[in-house]
């Protein structure tokens, strides 16, 4: 019985002096990584480190924060280190959160000019995607026909974004081309019966038609399928429709 309990001790002496090494080695370990963090950190403060994705990384911090004008001193020379790497992020912030259209045009155009015979897609979204909605955020609805018109022939109707027959039926809508308008929301609608933002502007393009019936059938059915609207936590999207928009254009129509 002794032997045994001495074994036992011995087992778990050595077991306790492995867990002892490894929260010392996984310490010393840490303690190194956090002096790293902190030499990068410095680095990039400092604007001495040459790697421009320590700066991209270090921008993304304080864009999430909300905090642009810092973010931008990091991804300003992020993108002047490797404009084709990081140009597409900057004109994504600069459309997206900082409504900064033409800012975003320069730099869709520029990373455009620097990747010849090559479809970019800046942060996951097409580039003409993008550049269509700077063109509709300055209101400039041509151009941004333009644009949404190629992203849809580069990728194929059926893989098309359904939000760029959406934003090519408000476009003809505001030209007053409501025959337009209506074509490329159905289109829409083909794709999914739950665009919403399809729904909505159908009824107010049958308004302009002096079709009241119609529009408001179209509205209930964007009331209905209002759940599926595209939305973004950290953002506002310029087609972005909420129930209040619903509401008043049901008080138009009761009038």
């Amino acid at each position: 019985m002794k032997k045994f309990f001495k074994i036992t001790g011995i087992i778990f002496g050595i077991i306790l002096i492995g867990i002892i090494g490894i929260g010392i080695y996984g310490f010393i370990k840490v303690q190194g990584m956090n002096k790293k963090s902190a030499e990068k950190a410095q680095s990039v403060e400092s604007f001495t480190s040459t790697d421009s994705n320590e700066y991209m990384q270090y921008s993304i911090r304080f864009n999430k924060a909300g905090d642009y004008n810092q973010g931008f001193k990091y991804l300003d020379k992020a993108v002047e280190l490797d404009p084709t790497l990081h140009l597409g992020y900057r004109g994504y912030m600069k459309l997206r959160f900082l409504r900064d259209f033409d800012g975003a045009l320069s730099d869709f155009n520029r990373l455009d000019s620097l990747t010849p015979n090559f479809n970019d897609a800046p942060w996951g979204e097409n580039i003409d995607f993008l550049r269509g909605e700077s063109y509709y955020g300055k209101k400039e609805y041509e151009k941004a026909i333009v644009c949404f018109k190629r992203n849809i022939v580069n990728q194929t109707a059926g893989w098309a974004d359904i939000q760029s027959f959406v934003y090519l039926g408000i476009c003809e809508f505001k030209l007053r081309n409501y025959e337009s308008s209506i074509a490329e929301f159905k289109k829409a609608l083909e794709q999914s019966d739950k665009t919403t933002e399809a729904y909505y502007y159908l009824s107010k393009v049958y308004r302009e038609l002096d079709s009241l019936p119609k529009a408001r059938e179209y509205l209930e059915k964007s009331k209905q399928t209002l759940n599926y609207k595209i939305n973004d936590p950290y953002n506002e999207y310029l087609t972005e429709i909420y129930l209040s928009n619903i509401n008043d254009l049901e008080k138009q129509y009761a009038e």
